[in-house]
């Protein structure tokens, strides 16, 4: 014996049993258009008896039968015969030219009897929903106040309405991108009001609304500007001439400077150049740029740049000292860390001129050489007697060099006659001492 399935009940997007489909539980019809709430049977007609209603239960809870149908006859509500068209053999509902009222639930129930198992009826039931909307029109936008608006002193309200569409939903965006949550943006419950309390310099723009519901795609509203009254921040002083250091400029005797005076604000500032001095004040120029032409500072001399919003009514202020000093570029770079390239090349020559005299020296006077010619006297030469230097005191009375020993050139003054003269090897280690020592005992006339 085969089993049938029972009453089967599905709310879920895509229903699908044995004996019947349908697509879709929720239909978004549009007002004066037509509406199929389609139905797929998945049974053959020709082996069963059917017997089925559609129904239509409104917000209000009225239910209304709007079809009873079988196989073979339909009979239809004549409140709706001439809006409502059922299709067979699928069994689905065709409502032409939607009305508001034709919004709700619509219930069907079919009762299925199969020709070989008689006196067995399947009963299968499907709710579908159904929403009628307007279409959405083009959203306007307003603002108030219309003019432009001081920061932190107004607020702004934006509204965006249409003149048709049912179950709108509204978006704002600022140049062109949607408005992040703030504790200062307060919207209304359907978001068609928005208001800024208080208005802000970052809350300047262009602004719109996009409407739209489930049957209209979003439409935007032109756009409106927004302008607001700010400032003055950042207020800063700077030159391209001198040397700055934190709140000083130092410039050169006889240079022509130029200070400039900026600050973000809106509308633009006004600006006026104070000059301080013996406790004293005197207002020099007005306008973004003060010229300063050389003249003798007894003392450093402090200015001022004052940046004031008229429609604000807020100002700030700069001040600075001015000092002329000559600026040595060359001592400032070495103290900041860098090596003049003057100075590299004054050493690197220096160093090439040491060489050279270096060379020159050692190319005249070849120490090594007078030496080796000493040590390599003949034999003949080498055994005349030995003279000690204190046998004619007279003869060793004169003026004398002194030698360095033999390996030992410490001495750039060594001279090679002194070299040349010495006899042998031992001469060279007798010393100044030795010969001032036999000075002969001779009149102060012998010097002569």
């Amino acid at each position: 014996m085969t089993l049938f399935p029972s009453h089967i009940t599905s709310m879920s997007t895509e229903v699908s049993s044995e004996f019947i489909y349908i697509q879709s539980l929720v239909h978004h019809g549009t007002e004066g258009k037509s509406l199929l709430l389609a139905v797929e049977t998945r049974f053959t007609l020709d082996k069963a008896d059917i017997q089925g209603t559609w129904s239509h239960t409104r917000p209000s809870g009225t239910r209304t039968t709007l079809v009873t149908f079988t196989k073979n006859a339909t009979i239809r509500n004549m409140m709706y015969r001439e809006r409502l068209l059922l299709k067979v053999p699928s069994f689905s509902l065709l409502i032409h030219k939607l009305q508001r009222d034709d919004e709700g639930d619509y219930h069907l129930s079919l009762n299925i009897e199969f020709h070989n198992r008689t006196g067995l009826v399947m009963k299968e039931e499907r709710m579908v929903q159904v929403t009628v909307d307007v279409p959405v029109s083009s959203p306007v936008i307003m603002k108030s106040p219309t003019h432009a608006v001081i920061e932190d002193k107004a607020n702004v309200t934006w509204t965006c309405s249409v003149e048709r569409g049912t179950r709108v939903v509204f978006q704002w965006l600022r140049d062109n991108v949607p408005l992040g949550v703030s504790d200062r943006y307060h919207f209304s419950k359907d978001n068609s009001t928005l208001l800024i309390s208080p208005a802000k310099k970052e809350d300047r723009g262009t602004y719109h609304c996009v409407a739209s519901n489930a049957v209209s795609q979003g439409r935007h509203s032109r756009s409106l500007g927004l302008s607001v009254y700010y400032g003055p921040y950042n207020l800063e002083v700077n030159t391209a001439q001198g040397l700055r250091t934190g709140e000083v400029f130092t410039i050169n005797p006889g240079e022509l400077v130029f200070f400039d005076c900026r600050a973000d604000s809106y509308p633009p500032n006004s600006y006026v150049w104070i000059s301080k001095s013996h406790n004293s004040t005197q207002i020099i120029t007005f306008g973004p740029r003060l010229e300063v032409v050389f003249y003798q500072l007894a003392q450093a001399e402090e200015y001022l740049c004052r940046a004031f919003n008229n429609m604000t009514q807020k100002q700030d202020e700069a001040q600075f000292t001015l000092v002329v000093a000559s600026l040595d570029k060359e001592k400032q770079m070495q103290q900041s860390g860098f090596v003049s390239p003057l100075a590299v090349i004054t050493v690197c020559s220096l160093f090439i001129i040491g060489c050279m005299l270096l060379f020159l020296l050692r190319g005249s006077c070849h120490p090594k050489r007078v030496l080796m010619s000493i040590y390599n006297r003949p034999i003949t030469e080498e055994k005349k007697p030995h003279r000690s230097g204190h046998e004619d005191a007279t003869e060793d009375f004169g003026i004398y060099e002194f030698v360095s020993i033999p390996g030992k050139m410490e001495s750039t003054q060594v001279s090679c006659r002194s070299l040349s003269r010495l006899e042998s090897a031992q001469d060279l280690h007798t010393t100044i001492y030795d010969v001032i020592r036999h000075v002969p005992e001779a009149p102060s006339h012998s010097f002569l």
